[in-house]
């Protein structure tokens, strides 16, 4: 017969550790936002394709209109948000890819590529719109 366990001895079992116990930290919030810009990377490639189809049609009206959802504000919001995905996404790779090979775990060493993910990705992004919106204008 298996001992009960009363409401008074299951309060005193420890605990396992859960989101509510530690406090995030830099390291693990790049690790989420990894995963995160991949799932966006994938729902942005839905909407690529979904341009492809419409510029493989040969409708000049249904290419007009997902054009200009696309020039439109939250088209843009949406293009932005995926650059961006895409430059952290590529950059935080590499960085895994140089710890998969054994290098930079050390704190200090994790700490400055982190901070080299996040300005190449801020760089990138505004390079890759700046020469967008340049060629637009031309």
């Amino acid at each position: 017969m298996a001992p009960e366990t009363s409401p008074a001895a299951k309060s005193k079992r420890p605990l396992s550790p859960h989101l509510q116990i530690y406090k995030p930290q830099f390291t693990s919030v790049l690790s989420i936002t990894h995963r995160l810009t991949g799932i966006a990377l994938a729902v942005g490639t839905v909407l690529l394709a979904v341009w492809i189809v419409v510029v493989a049609t040969g409708a000049p009206d249904l290419y007009a209109g997902f054009t200009g959802f696309l020039g439109g504000w939250f088209g843009r919001l949406l293009l932005l948000g995926w650059s961006v995905a895409l430059f952290y996404h590529l950059l935080n790779g590499i960085r895994h890819l140089f710890w998969d090979a054994g290098y930079g775990f050390e704190l200090a060493t994790a700490q400055k590529s982190a901070y080299a993910v996040l300005f190449g990705t801020a760089f990138l992004t505004v390079l890759a719109w700046w020469f967008g919106l340049m060629m637009e204008f031309r």
